[in-house]
């Protein structure tokens, strides 16, 4: 038989209620035991004196009530407890066991909106604002500031309303791209240069010395080159060649690794060579490892799978874009397949098949053909040719004539297309990253955050694809500038007209994809399963 409690039986556990807690902490504040509670061991404190308690007495001792006190039976509903105190002095608001009161808050416009409401159980601290849930038990996150970022972490799952908002648009979309791939993919031979090909000799520059451009002139106005043959009809063998120095002319040093191109005639003859380029591949080997494993140390396998959607753009370009073009179909049609394919291979390969990714592919999708759109109206409204130097040689190797001004449309579609991705999906996920921290914003309200985002995204963008193609043209603006000529006249110009039309139109679709893309990404992201 069990002893006897010292103050008798003890009575029956009786079932809790919603306001336990409340009394609980009331009865810790009158400095009192629960009803029907065991006495907690004292607590051990620190460099201090424990709190005074209770003075113990014996069994008949019988505790003096706390004035407004009321004692309630097992079975008796409790009210809540008022917990203002007597002086009239800020509520407090109680999370768990912890209360802190508004006063202690600082003062500001937040002080103004009056105390918070009082934080659900299940709820950290730190993320209450944003309504982060968190496991029972587990320790309190801290907060954390939601910014935006190329990259982005598992994806939720969709809701089935969204799915099928998505479906119902892209499915569309990727039905129309592989019909066009069909349309367009090139049939039967293509076209070859009619101009006599020639062979690319690799060799070494042994010897460099000032010559005479004719014999016997005593000029010296040239460079005698002593070139020893790695490869071609004469491997192992040193050539001499009679090099112009001119300003449009490079310079050859002992030691510099060339190509020489070989017409196909006498190979003992001297003039059936002439060199034409540096050998580049080494280093661009080695700067296409250091690229690499730049991007796999930092993205790892993301880093791989961007790597793998890059070979699989190139491959796109070769395999159907180019030949579609030399085949003879619209290099514009040819332009817009293409980015589409590459849009939807590069994206959801390099960030994985789910509604984030969906989104970023409809925006990049809208944004692209709002380009090619532009492109083709403006191209034609400022009669744009497209035969600068490079096109007008293209036609002159092929012999036959070519669409120029629908090759520089095409030019301007894919060259969008890299920034327009780099935006669609950092708009996205900030959507997404914003929904996550507080799932209980609506579509308008992501619509706004994300639209802030994007103000800031795409004002940096738009100033790298004009300094781009500023770059590009450096040289073209250097010999405008030398030339005297007007500002209308130089902008106006075939050369600069087309730069600035390729900027314009790119920059006008990317400032576009900003709302277009934050839109779909606040209406997909809302209807999201939290």
């Amino acid at each position: 038989m069990p002893p006897s409690e010292p103050n008798g039986p003890r009575a029956p556990r009786r079932a809790t209620t919603p306001w336990d807690g409340q009394a609980q902490d009331g009865a810790a504040a009158s400095g009192r035991q629960p009803a029907g509670e065991p006495e907690a061991a004292a607590p051990r404190h620190r460099g201090r004196a424990p709190a005074p308690g209770p003075p113990a007495g014996d069994a008949n001792t019988i505790p003096i009530p706390v004035v407004g006190a009321r004692a309630f039976g097992p079975g008796e509903p409790r009210p809540p407890i008022d917990r203002r105190p007597a002086d009239g002095s800020a509520p407090s608001v109680a999370v768990g066991r912890h209360a802190a009161t508004s006063a202690d808050a600082p003062a500001g416009p937040a002080a103004e909106q009056g105390p918070r409401p009082p934080v659900e159980p299940g709820h950290d601290l730190a993320g209450a604002a944003a309504g982060l849930p968190v496991e029972d038990g587990a320790s309190p996150r801290p907060a954390s500031a939601t910014g935006h970022g190329h990259g982005h972490g598992p994806a939720t799952p969709a809701g089935r309303r969204a799915r099928l908002l998505l479906a119902a648009l892209l499915v569309p979309a990727a039905l129309a791209t592989l019909v066009g791939l069909v349309l367009f993919w090139p049939h039967g031979a293509l076209p070859h240069t009619s101009q006599p090909v020639q062979q690319l000799v690799d060799a070494e520059v042994i010897a460099a010395q000032a010559a005479d451009c004719t014999p016997g002139s005593g000029d010296k106005a040239c460079a005698g080159l002593t070139l020893h043959m790695d490869d071609g009809p004469l491997p192992g063998r040193d050539l001499v060649q009679i090099v112009p120095v001119e300003p449009s002319t490079p310079r050859f040093a002992v030691g510099d690794r060339v190509r020489v191109a070989w017409s196909g005639a006498d190979p003992a003859d001297p003039g059936s060579y002439q060199v034409v380029e540096f050998q580049r591949g080494t280093p661009l080997v080695w700067l296409g490892i250091a690229f690499a494993a730049a991007v796999l140390v930092l993205g790892r396998w993301r880093g791989l799978a961007a790597l793998v959607a890059l070979g699989a753009s190139l491959v796109v370009l070769v395999l159907f874009v180019l030949p579609a073009i030399l085949a003879g179909s619209s290099p514009v049609w040819v332009a817009v397949v293409g980015a589409c394919l590459i849009m939807f291979v590069v994206l959801y390969l390099t960030h994985g098949p789910s509604a984030r990714t969906s989104t970023a592919v409809l925006g990049t999708l809208v944004s692209l053909l709002l380009i090619a759109l532009l492109s083709t109206v403006f191209g034609a409204a400022t009669r744009l040719t497209g035969l600068d130097d490079t096109t007008s040689s293209l036609i002159a190797a092929l012999g036959a004539p070519v669409d120029a001004r629908g090759l520089l449309l095409a030019g301007m579609v894919i060259g969008a297309l890299g920034v327009l991705d780099d935006v669609t999906v950092t708009q996205t996920s900030a959507v997404w990253e914003l929904r996550a921290a507080n799932p209980a914003l609506g579509a308008r309200e992501l619509f706004a955050a994300g639209m802030r985002i994007g103000r800031d995204h795409v004002s940096s963008a738009v100033n790298t694809l004009v300094l781009a193609y500023a770059g590009a043209a450096l040289p073209l603006m250097l010999l405008f500038t030398v030339t005297g000529q007007g500002p209308a006249d130089v902008l106006t110009s075939q050369d600069v007209a087309t730069e600035i039309v390729r900027t314009l139109v790119g920059s006008i679709g990317l400032v576009a994809a900003v709302p277009i893309t934050t839109a779909l990404a606040a209406v997909v992201a809302s209807r999201e399963r939290p």
